[in-house]
């Protein structure tokens, strides 16, 4: 099945870009307009995060947000035949920051959002950067989807460390750090055990975030940084990169996911159609014995069940 999946998609990215655009354009009516891929989801979150706007203004986010999700993987497939040299045409940045963590003989600890291109940026980032990219990803049911994905992350170059079990991260992550790294942690989807997250309010409302980022870098007292993209044009893109703390154990416990967390709820308001709407980001509810696990500056704001 794989060999399958893998030839037909490397044929499909011979194809020039125009005409893989052209396909994005037609796969976006499939999705948008046909079958309504998981459209009262994106509806739902676009809602819960932007209860100000007009019903108008929210469906003009979820069509462009549509055509970016769409553009992610495209892009991501071409780089199958196109290589890592696709990735480095396509994305500029400020990656000095890297360099000065570099000559200070540090590694860096980066704390990602699900923001458009991810796949893609990944392979800029251990281009540009002096630091080695670590990525920490979740393993896919999918025997034949995993080892492509596996396949496209490592066309960069970057090493690759499952996030479960915990003996595989731990065994990926001993073998890759023999030199200055950076260790790329997505933190913005719904963790998988609520009872032990973090808690603070998000777009208004008490959303759990996952523990991992903030204590790896802790545990590491290495800097950590928040990358994110902006998208200038169909295919071209600029990563940023925003010091959130140089050494994180002289802050308190929370203080850097409650960094992150603002930086990123501004970003996804700034920018909404990049983020990944998709996810059922508020389904999990907060219960008062939580209430240790609370790390906001604020009260939890409880609202009716999302989903």
């Amino acid at each position: 099945m794989y060999y399958l999946l893998y030839g037909t998609l490397y044929l499909f990215s011979l194809l020039p870009m125009r005409v893989l655009y052209i396909f994005c354009d037609l796969i976006y009516v499939i999705l948008y307009y046909i079958t309504g891929y998981r459209k009262q989801v994106v509806m739902k979150n676009l809602s819960i995060a932007f209860p100000e706007k007009s019903e108008a203004e929210k469906v003009a986010i979820a069509k462009k947000f549509y055509k970016n999700f769409i553009d992610n993987f495209i892009e991501a497939i071409k780089m199958l035949s196109a290589g890592k040299s696709f990735a480095q045409k396509r994305f500029s940045g400020n990656f000095e920051i890297f360099d000065e963590i570099q000559s200070q003989g540090k590694s860096a600890h980066l704390f990602l959002g699900h923001f458009f291109n991810w796949e893609v940026g990944g392979a800029a980032l251990e281009h540009y950067s002096p630091l080695h990219m670590l990525i920490v990803y979740m393993p896919i049911k999918s025997q034949a989807m995993e080892r492509l994905f596996i396949r496209l992350r490592q066309l960069s170059g970057a090493g690759l460390i499952p996030a479960t079990p915990m003996s595989a991260f731990t065994r990926g992550y001993i073998a890759e750090r023999k030199r200055p790294y950076m260790l790329a942690l997505l933190g913005d989807q719904s963790p998988g055990g609520v009872e032990k997250a973090y808690w603070l309010n998000f777009f208004n409302r008490a959303t759990p975030f996952v523990t991992g980022p903030e204590k790896s870098a802790r545990s590491a007292n290495m800097p950590a940084v928040f990358g994110y993209p902006t998208k200038e044009k169909r295919g071209q893109y600029t990563l940023h990169f925003e010091m959130i703390e140089e050494n994180p154990r002289s802050v308190e416990e929370g203080e850097l996911t409650r960094r992150y967390v603002k930086i990123l709820e501004r970003l996804i308001t700034e920018n909404p159609e990049l983020w990944m709407w998709t996810h059922k980001r508020w389904k999990a509810d907060w219960k008062s014995e939580y209430k240790e696990l609370w790390i906001g500056e604020d009260v939890p704001v409880v609202r009716p069940k999302a989903y």
